[in-house]
């Protein structure tokens, strides 16, 4: 009797170990997998901050998304910044049972074993959750995994499952999913998508768009609303009608929906590209990219702008980037182009002036050609110059910019480079006087077509805009005043050389006669100009504009006094600023702070400050500065486009009308405006058409036109403000003037 009962226990046990065995091994193969042991398993830390690369984006001042920076373009929200009808579509097509399981659905994967494997309904869909699915977007799988790899793999995404459910709520693993997902046309996460496709945010998602999104999740490729609307509209159907099927919309609601046609008018790739400021962005990128290299994060290691989803805020007034960008594509679309085209229409070499050799025009041309990326990639290849010189001139399929819209063309490389040679180019820069900070920054035509920057990154010969500074350098040391008036006559100056400088005037207007300064400025008068720098210095000259932030190179000359020097906008427009700010120079500035992905301060930016001069000096040239605008050569700006309140401003023409420029200065808004060609021997023939009040100064007057119809800007159309002690001299010289300067007067306090 004991011998069979030990012989039940026997087989009892055995029983019991055969049964229990999958449970122990299993539990054991969940241990040593959360332990580690089958590879890399995220700890806690992990979780909590797992690693992606999260892009950085670019803030306006007025708050707006400018653009970001990114290996992925991925931004974080938050589960409430998320409409709850793009929650109810994703939980109604990819894991209704989300707010009822713990990571692992096992009801879901014992209708997948009995369905796809046992049933072979191949669509029956699969049994990863949505906790699931997210450890796999936050940890990827390797790539080519075998049978048995792909069984841990699964169980490991089991066991991260179940770790994000102990560790985040059901509201932060769906935002943290939404945050996650490729959504294609390099959007990642929701807040992309919903830019991308819908030029919207998360939270403003309609129920059609929600499951126009959700859909693409499947196959962002395969369903891709623009290259294939059909299939997309399909998945859209499906998406609603899960959503009617699980009671998150009624099935009116559903008639309704699914009878909206697509519409993808506002589908828009984010990059680089696209959207506004594109100049700025790229400047930023570049500087940014330095800036980050020599800024350490507390873990020892440098921040990146592709990956560490920094916030940037910039200066820039989204409204007035996007009137600035107006401006420009008003005049130089609608007027200058057409104007310059029908200029050199019938004229051979075209646009390079006629005074040009062909041996000139030739190596402008081959160049151009060398400077190509086309040259570049092909000289890398190791292909001989010959076969690249032939290469050029073969025909191929390209895109190629016009102001109407880009245009798909046949056209051969080399006629490309004489096709864009045909536009002139721009560089325009508004900046807040009293604050240093850029609000509007247009450094081209079009960043697609036009990569170099005119704002920052070129230095051309700004013409009589250099004169102002001459004339301060009077106005500061108190021997002139604007009304005091001196001779219009030549002027000859020894060099070191023993030759003589002697300039001449564009105009016999007034030859022999004593006239103002103020005259003499609005005209543009180098005899005047080289009587004032007779009587200072080049050296002196040069001591002021470097006190007003001109750092390029500058030699000391006499004819720097008319002009010479290659100075970029940026500096320009830097240095008249000082003017409007009481003679205090104050570096131009693009950021104010940079944020952390949490929100914590990185840096905060103060921009240099410096007094250039005392603020009578400024005031005074700000006054000799109007009467370009009143009756000098900015004057269109009274009588064409009507602007009746106090604009100070100076326009610039340098040799054979090569660069057009136009400087306008209010007590709110410095703007400067550059216009000239891809090279200096494209311009126009002729003064009247190539002078920078023509070329630069509509594109101020457009702008400002924009600025100041515009109330919520708030820009003051008051006269500046005066210094606290007026100068006792005469300002207004429409009579002819006296012959006043402020030595010896006395000055009195304006209350």
């Amino acid at each position: 009797m004991t011998r069979k009962i030990s012989k039940k226990s026997k087989y009892t046990l055995v029983f019991w170990a055969l049964f229990a065995s999958p449970f122990v091994i299993a539990l054991l193969l969940f241990f040593t997998i959360s332990a580690g042991l089958w590879g890399f398993m995220p700890g806690f830390e992990e979780l909590e901050n797992p690693k992606s690369n999260l892009a950085s984006e670019i803030y306006s001042a007025d708050g707006k998304l400018l653009g970001t920076f990114y290996i992925h373009n991925r931004s974080n929200v938050s589960y409430h910044d998320i409409s709850p009808l793009m929650i109810n579509a994703l939980l109604a097509t990819e894991d209704v049972r989300f707010r009822y399981h713990s990571g692992v659905d096992i009801r879901s994967i014992f209708r997948v074993f009995v369905r796809n494997i046992i049933g072979g309904q191949r669509s029956a869909g699969g049994g990863s959750t949505l906790s699931q699915q997210l450890a796999k977007n936050l940890f990827p799988r390797q790539e080519n995994p075998s049978f048995l790899q792909i069984v841990i793999i699964k169980l490991k995404e089991w066991v991260t499952a179940a770790k994000l459910e102990r560790n985040y709520t059901k509201d932060e693993i769906i935002a943290m999913y939404l945050n996650t997902v490729d959504f294609g046309s390099h959007a990642f996460g929701i807040k992309s998508a919903a830019k991308t496709y819908f030029n919207t945010t998360p939270d403003s998602l309609q129920a059609e768009e929600a499951a126009l999104l959700v859909g693409l999740l499947k196959a962002p490729s395969w369903y891709h609303p623009v290259r294939n609307p059909a299939r997309a509209m399909g998945r859209r159907q499906v998406v609603l009608t899960k959503m009617a099927r699980y009671e998150y919309i009624s099935p009116g609601e559903l008639d309704s929906l699914r009878a909206i046609p697509l519409d993808m008018t506002n589908f828009q790739i984010q990059d680089q590209h696209t959207g506004i400021a594109t100049y700025l962005r790229e400047y930023l990128r570049t500087e940014l990219s330095a800036w980050g290299r020599t800024r350490y994060k507390p873990d020892g290691s440098h921040y990146d702008i592709y990956r560490d989803g920094m916030k940037i805020y910039t200066t820039i007034d989204s409204r007035m980037q996007t009137y600035a960008e107006e401006a420009v594509a008003e005049h130089m679309g609608n007027y200058l182009h057409p104007t310059f085209l029908r200029h050199w229409r019938g004229y051979t070499n075209a646009p390079f002036d006629t005074d040009l050799s062909q041996e000139q025009i030739d190596r402008n041309i081959r160049n151009s050609i060398r400077r190509s990326d086309r040259y570049r990639s092909l000289q890398r290849e190791g292909v001989p110059e010959d076969s690249i010189l032939q290469n050029f001139r073969e025909p191929v399929s390209m895109r190629i910019f016009s102001w109407h819209g880009d245009i798909d063309t046949l056209m051969s490389p080399l006629d490309s480079i004489w096709y864009y040679k045909h536009f002139l180019n721009t560089g325009m820069m508004a900046v807040e006087p009293h604050t240093g900070h850029v609000k509007a920054y247009v450094g081209g035509n079009d960043f697609r077509h036009f990569k170099f920057d005119h704002v920052t990154g070129s230095r051309r010969q700004v013409g009589s805009v250099f004169k102002p500074f001459l004339y301060t350098l009077a106005m500061q040391e108190g021997e002139f005043g604007p009304c005091t008036r001196v001779p219009n006559t030549p002027v000859s100056i020894e060099m070191w050389d023993g030759n003589l400088w002697q300039p001449k005037n564009s105009s016999d207007d007034r030859e022999g006669e004593m006239v103002t300064l103020q005259w003499a400025l609005a005209n543009s008068t180098n005899y005047i100009s080289a009587f004032l720098m007779r009587r200072y210095s080049p050296e002196a000259l040069i001591r002021l504009v470097r006190s007003m932030g001109v750092k390029s190179p500058i030699e000391p000359y006499y004819a720097i006094a008319l002009g010479t020097p290659d100075l970029s906008v940026y500096e320009i427009v830097g240095a008249k600023a000082t003017y409007a700010n009481k003679g205090v120079y104050i570096e131009p500035n693009f950021i104010t702070r940079i944020e952390d992905q949490s929100g914590n301060l990185i840096e905060a930016f103060v921009p240099h400050r410096e007094e250039a001069m005392n603020e009578e000096t400024a005031w005074l040239m700000l006054e000799l500065m109007k009467g370009v605008v009143s009756e000098g050569t900015g004057r269109r700006l009274r009588f064409r486009y009507g602007f009746d309140h106090p604009i100070a401003g100076k326009t610039g023409t340098t040799q054979s009308n090569s660069d057009g420029w136009f400087v306008g200065i209010t007590p709110d808004l410095v703007t400067g405006v550059w216009v000239g060609g891809e090279d200096r021997g494209i311009r126009f023939r002729d003064l009247s058409l190539g002078q920078g009040a023509n070329t630069a100064l509509p594109i101020w007057a457009e702008f400002m036109t924009r600025i100041y119809a515009d109330e919520t800007l708030d820009i003051s159309m008051e006269d500046f403000e005066p210094p606290m002690y007026l100068p006792a001299v005469e300002t207004d010289c429409a009579e002819g003037g006296r012959n006043e300067t402020p030595r010896d007067y006395f000055r009195r306090e304006v209350f």
